[in-house]
């Protein structure tokens, strides 16, 4: 794997992760939902994440691929956190950070692998 590759893999794998924990942290401790069960939340929020997890971890470029599009209604989520006014502010533009972040790398993962990929296939 080129350092490139890694690079974006690993970006992929930080912001994976930093997005996971700042959802858990954010419906349990920081601001946790009040009309609503926070298991409820944490189902529907976090849940989804844990999918791909096996797949990042191997490296596998399929699930970069469609982690890629995980990412999008996160962003939503944070924009829409920060359009509603949800406080403390940080937390939608992290999730935002995060989701963007982890769409880049997974983008950059996934087509650059895939380019290793083909590249030894036909060179062998």
């Amino acid at each position: 794997m080129r350092p490139v590759t890694r690079v974006c893999r690993l970006l992929a794998l930080g912001a994976y992760f930093t997005l996971l924990l700042l959802l858990l942290n954010w419906h349990t401790w920081i601001a946790p939902p009040t009309h609503v069960p926070v298991a409820l939340v944490l189902i529907v929020v976090a849940l989804p994440l844990l999918a791909p997890l096996r797949g990042l971890l191997q490296a596998r470029p399929y699930t970069h691929a469609w982690t890629s599009m995980l990412a999008l209604p996160y962003f939503a989520i944070g924009v829409d956190a920060l359009a509603a006014g949800v406080r403390p502010g940080w937390l939608g533009w992290g999730t935002i950070a995060a989701s963007t972040l982890l769409f880049a790398g997974a983008v950059g993962f996934t087509r650059l692998r895939s380019r290793e990929l083909r590249a030894a296939d036909s060179a062998g």
